[in-house]
């Protein structure tokens, strides 16, 4: 048995009012998991606190095997930068930059080389010369994703990635995702309102009433 990418036991947290109790999950190596859940049900904060923003109130949090809220600031750093990638339903892209140069910021970083496939595979090759602000929303949202991609991650995290998108450029985003972690072995963790984007994970967690279950 290959070790989980993400392995979360006993997880609580409460801003105000307690959003989710005894949270327990696991993410394997090449497996897509979606988790919906109406507004407001903490869907977001427990992807946060997945994915190394927000520490958890109680319980433990495991990323590659190694407890994550007890590593340094440098090694949560180090986490985001190289082994981890993350996709929000609002980009946050450099508005005065090229498609390309916005990019080339994340792969320098992560020290990986720009993968043109994933350019071709998402219908934005063509527009890399183009400044942001000249893209529409859904093409903003495609660039943004293969910034995410072209770190190489071994954990996507996705936060309404296809929020915004027409269907037929959600679909499109879908298949690169999936394509992606079925090639790397990475894992895919999807947050959505989308039963139909949802329905096309390995396995499928709704939260409700302050705990998270497992769709069957």
């Amino acid at each position: 048995m290959s070790q989980p990418l993400l392995e979360a036991s006993g997880v609580s947290h409460s801003f105000d009012t307690l959003l989710f109790s005894n949270v327990n999950f696991s993410l394997e190596p090449s497996q897509s998991t979606a988790i919906v859940g109406r507004s407001g049900s903490g869907k977001s904060t427990l992807l946060h606190i997945f994915s190394t923003f927000i520490k958890p109130n109680e319980g433990s949090v495991k990323l590659f095997g190694k407890e994550l809220y007890t590593q340094s600031d440098t090694a949560i750093e180090a986490l985001r930068r190289y082994e981890i990638g993350i996709i929000f339903q609002f980009h946050y892209l450099f508005k005065g930059m090229s498609a390309m140069d916005n990019i080339e910021v994340a792969t320098m970083l992560s020290g990986e080389k720009i993968d043109e496939s994933i350019l071709e595979k998402l219908e934005i090759k063509e527009l890399m010369g183009q400044k942001i602000g000249e893209l529409s929303g859904g093409q903003q949202q495609r660039v943004s994703i293969a910034r995410v991609l072209s770190k190489k991650p071994r954990i996507i995290f996705a936060d309404e990635p296809t929020g915004n998108l027409d269907k037929e450029t959600a679909k499109l985003v879908m298949d690169v995702l999936l394509d992606y972690i079925k090639e790397t072995g990475a894992g895919l963790l999807l947050v959505t309102h989308d039963e139909s984007m949802a329905a096309r994970c390995d396995n499928i967690y709704k939260l409700e009433d302050k705990v998270l279950k497992e769709k069957i």
